[in-house]
């Protein structure tokens, strides 16, 4: 795989939703004892997400994964109803979501220039638009 065909805004939140995803799974335990949320309900709502975050961190190489993601900070910020710490651990995942969906995007914006510029600068030097 060429540096080109790397993702840094995929890898970045892909991370973000696994490490959310275990997060998630957790909050089916902390529910039942501290929250009174009755097991079914907080076992379902934990790890449904959970499995959401893990199929999310999937389709990230489709439009949809990043809207599946953006739905889910969404949905971690929401969980704060039945387990009061998310809204705080959410709102903290969905500004790291947030940062890495940006920063990814900066950097494949200026790696796409990079590479431009050098092939542009390859092209000019000895006829052939692709890089040695």
């Amino acid at each position: 795989m060429s540096d080109r065909d790397r993702s840094p805004r995929r890898a970045m939140c892909a991370a973000v939703l696994s490490l959310e995803a275990v997060i998630l799974a957790l909050t089916a335990p902390v529910a039942i004892a501290i929250s009174d949320v009755r097991p079914a309900v907080a076992i379902s709502v934990g790890l449904g997400l959970a499995v959401v975050c893990v199929l999310a961190a999937g389709m990230l190489r489709t439009r949809r994964g990043y809207d599946l993601g953006w739905a889910v900070q969404v949905a971690a910020v929401g969980l704060g109803f039945l387990v009061t710490t998310m809204f705080f651990l959410g709102a903290m995942f969905a500004l790291l979501w947030g940062t890495a969906d940006y920063l990814g995007r900066k950097i494949e914006r200026e790696r796409a220039e990079a590479y431009a510029r050098f092939d542009a600068e390859q092209g000019g030097a000895d006829g052939s638009s692709a890089p040695a």
